[in-house]
């Protein structure tokens, strides 16, 4: 079964040379080539005809064709001008795609609505330099969002769904993971784009998790990850008393009321446990 029609490198360079573009380096720009990821993404992605998606850096539109076949809208931001055309034309074609040429980083929120209202769920190849501020950022202000199928470099997949305890565990980590909960992951080889990348590859799908605390505790808990973690070798004591510019013993009653020890580093603390801890900080005036 065919999937995108674009997915192989004779289509890529058929569209790249008809339209007289090449791939940009500085927009990280590596276009998929292999139907059998696109078809593993749609099936992680878990759309239907009542699906409203949306695609950051859609390129000349491999991922786009297949998701515009099965969704019953895609928005699609593509900051890179020059795909317009491109873009434009799969728009007629397939009548259910809407083409936003702008900044993922920095796009208006409301402009990202489709005729059926905003998407419920990112699906994308992402430029790899922004793809971990896009992911978080999307999490936190477009309340609409459900979930995310997106592919990233392998070692910001394995920053997204890390666990307490291991290296890729930090800051990031946490701070998403108070939005959206890992939900499957696979790896994708190097040849499966063009140009390959110099970095390996996964796609990972995340779920939006609902959580009963106000925003203001979980931006509590993404501060206090922050200053955790800003010197993840000192303990939770030191490193949050330093980052926090607080004076001795400031932190005792908040890590006391937490029930967590300050002689532990911040690597041991679930997301749970910073949400306590942010909490409490918060109530106490702690935190900036």
């Amino acid at each position: 079964m065919a999937y995108s029609r674009l997915a192989s490198p004779s289509a890529t360079l058929s569209v790249l040379d008809a339209r007289g573009l090449s791939t940009r380096k500085s927009l990280g720009q590596h276009f998929l080539v292999d139907d059998n990821i696109v078809g593993r993404i749609l099936a992680l992605a878990d759309l239907d005809s009542s699906t409203s998606v949306l695609e950051i850096g859609p390129g000349i539109g491999t991922l786009t064709v297949a998701l515009c076949g099965l969704a019953a809208h895609v928005v699609a931001v593509e900051r890179d001008e020059r795909l317009g055309p491109q873009l434009t034309s799969i728009a007629e074609e397939c009548g259910n795609l809407s083409l936003i040429v702008a900044d993922a980083v920095s796009v208006d929120m409301e402009a990202l609505a489709g005729p059926g209202g905003p998407p419920s769920t990112l699906v994308a190849n992402l430029p790899y330099g922004v793809a971990a501020t896009v992911v978080l950022r999307y999490f936190q202000e477009l309340a609409s969002l459900e979930s995310a199928t997106i592919m990233v470099q392998a070692e910001v997949a394995s920053r997204m769904i890390a666990v307490p305890g291991t290296k890729d565990y930090g800051s990031y980590s946490v701070k998403l993971q108070l939005l959206a909960r890992p939900a499957g992951r696979f790896a994708v080889p190097r040849s499966c784009f063009m140009p390959p990348p110099r970095v390996d590859s996964s796609v990972v799908r995340l779920e939006r998790v609902a959580r009963s605390e106000a925003p203001e505790i979980i931006m509590a808990a993404s501060k206090t990850a922050n200053a955790a973690f800003a010197q993840r070798r000192k303990t939770l004591r030191n490193s949050l008393r330093s980052s926090l510019a607080l004076p001795e013993g400031a932190l005792e009653p908040a890590l006391c009321a937490a029930d967590i020890d300050g002689l532990r580093r911040a690597e041991t603390l679930s997301v749970e446990e910073f949400l306590i801890l942010g909490a409490e900080l918060h109530r106490q005036g702690l935190l900036p």
